[in-house]
């Protein structure tokens, strides 16, 4: 019976097989060290400050940005309300947009 390697998982960022001397685990999956980056910033990763979204990973800064609160009560004053969506972020829909107001004169 001749001999068959192992499957090795893939990386999620590269494709590429990832052993087990370089691996980084996050989001169900295995990754490379030099692939391990905020999907967002390209910040280095590690253990104390990756988090997960989706299968992406991002650093605490980033996801909060994109996916924590907003508004007046979560780091920003009432002086930094507009109508910034995040499309920088990724973002492409507000609720603002999803919902009709009507004016009673």
């Amino acid at each position: 019976m001749p001999f068959v390697a192992a499957e090795q998982p893939k990386c999620p960022k590269c494709g590429k097989s990832v052993y087990t001397a370089e691996e980084r685990i996050a989001a169900n999956a295995k990754w490379h060290k030099s692939c391990f980056k905020c999907g967002l910033c390209q910040k280095l990763l590690d253990s104390t400050n990756v988090t997960e979204h989706n299968g992406e990973i991002f650093c605490r800064h980033c996801y909060g940005r994109k996916f924590g609160p907003k508004g007046v009560g979560f780091g920003q004053g009432a002086g930094t309300l507009g109508m910034d969506v995040g499309e920088h972020l990724g973002n492409r829909t507000s609720e603002m947009t999803n919902t009709h107001h009507s004016t009673n004169f």
